[in-house]
């Protein structure tokens, strides 16, 4: 059983004693020291924060432990029950609220859960803010209201329609495109939000064809929720038997997309970004009448193919560190018109500075429908380079900062990069190591055009990492 605190949050499982965790004690703990730290830093705000949840079996619980604990603080609580991840970012600045918590453990398992913090902007906290909450619940620095300063607890279901709406009137959103198309549409949502939420939004889209999957919001995941290629067999099945024109499969909380094409086989979640970004880029370059597009922004872990496909579009690409806020940052600082993560996320700043599924999947049927072509031929007009996602999970015993000292004194001969962890640039390929934020684990990412070449560059650092430990 685990409790990570880090500067995104708190996330751990379910059950078991305080402090090693995520029990009702540490709950309110966390849920104290966010409101505090809120009430420090908006003195003049509007003592609302929005709360929302994904389908998780443990989420009533949590949602009604930080709800309470709110109101202990003199906060009105904006409840929109089961919602993704960033209907609850929209809601947040709609609300006029001072922030939000967000209670999902995205893509870990169900007997994980998780309390994501965000900003009046409805964007998560900087690592500042994140680490004066971190102390703020070290030192249990609370003080509660009095009987008559109380909070309340406000109910509202209307937001999923508000994100919809949202997203369908963006510019670059065409549904009359997306509805002349006729897409047969086939998704797995694992038994999460995306079960309400992606049903509601293809009809708003005009997608009459819908081959729905693990829709039943009960928190029972059906296969591991992370959306990577050995968890989707059964809708590529899906897809193969019912013809389907494409698949989407999102995570428990929906801020990750990966796509599936027409014949089964997978667009790739590297390449979700890739493909938005040609789409917005492109139409930037329409309608501003200009050879130069925008700019872009992903992480040191994310395929260098969204660089390519920007610089098509006459556009400058920027890498920043793995994490939303980072990414944000970096998009906000090179005001990039498109952005995200190589996991799937898309960020388009258009809507709001957070990674959404439901944008993302509306752009890219928009693209699609636009395009003339299937699904796989989109994705074969795209750099082909391949990325091998690779874990190794740690002790507590092991001093990872150390290890991965050792890495870049080791392979100091190449190009390397220690912003984020390290990253080694090869002459034809790269590969990223980093210690995970909210796992006891190090990620290893390498990328080269060939699989195998990928695969053989990860390993090499696998093989000296277990050789340092």
């Amino acid at each position: 059983m685990t409790l990570i605190k880090s500067i995104s949050g708190i996330r751990g499982t379910i059950g078991g004693e305080p402090t090693n965790n995520l029990t009702p004690i540490d709950i309110v703990t966390f849920a104290a020291a966010y409101g505090t730290w809120i009430l420090q830093n908006t003195p003049n705000g509007t003592k609302r924060l929005v709360i929302g949840r994904d389908a998780r079996i443990s989420g009533a619980m949590v949602t009604s432990l930080i709800s309470q604990t709110l109101v202990g603080l003199g906060f009105t609580v904006v409840d929109i029950d089961l919602a993704t991840t960033p209907t609850v970012e929209i809601a947040v600045p709609m609300e006029q609220a001072d922030g939000g918590i967000i209670v999902t453990a995205s893509h870990n398992p169900k007997q994980w859960n998780a309390l994501k913090l965000l900003n009046a902007k409805g964007e998560f906290l900087n690592a500042q803010a994140g680490q004066e909450v971190l102390a703020l619940a070290a030192e249990q620095a609370f003080s509660f209201a009095e009987v008559d300063a109380l909070g309340t607890i406000e109910r509202n279901d209307t937001y999923n329609k508000k994100h919809i709406d949202a997203v369908c009137a963006l510019p670059l959103v065409d549904c009359d495109a997306i509805k002349k198309a006729n897409f047969t549409v086939a998704i797995d949502c694992v038994n999460s939000v995306g079960g309400i939420v992606l049903p509601q939004l293809f009809k708003a889209l005009g997608v009459v064809n819908i081959l729905p999957l693990y829709c039943e919001p009960n928190g029972i995941f059906p296969h591991n929720p992370e959306p990577l290629p050995e968890h989707v067999g059964d809708i590529v099945e899906l897809i193969k038997t019912q013809k389907a024109d494409v698949g989407f499969v999102v995570d428990p909380d929906v801020d990750r997309l990966a796509i599936i094409n027409n014949d089964g086989s997978l667009f790739n979640e590297e390449y979700t970004l890739v493909a938005i970004a040609d789409y917005i880029l492109s139409q930037e370059n329409a309608s501003t009448g200009s050879a130069t597009g925008g700019n872009t922004v992903s992480n040191l872990s994310s395929t260098r193919a969204l660089a390519d496909v920007t610089a098509w579009h006459g556009g400058t690409y920027n890498a920043a560190a793995v994490g939303e806020v980072n990414v944000v940052e970096k998009m906000k600082a090179t005001n990039a018109v498109i952005g995200g993560e190589g996991n799937g996320g898309v960020i388009y700043p258009e809507l709001h500075y957070g990674r959404d599924a439901l944008v993302g999947i509306a752009l890219f049927l928009t693209h699609l429908a636009k395009s003339g072509k299937t699904c796989k031929e989109l994705r074969d007009t795209y750099p082909n380079y391949v990325v091998s996602k690779n874990k190794i999970e740690l002790t507590p015993n092991i001093n990872v900062d150390a290890l991965l000292e050792q890495i870049a004194k080791q392979f100091s001969h190449e190009k390397i990069n220690t912003v984020d962890g390290v990253k080694i640039d090869f002459a034809e390929g790269w590969v990223h190591l980093r210690k995970s934020n909210t796992e006891p684990i190090i990620r290893i990412y390498a990328e080269h055009k060939s699989e195998e070449q990928a695969h053989l560059l990860a390993q090499t650092i696998i093989d000296a990492i277990k050789k340092n430990i």
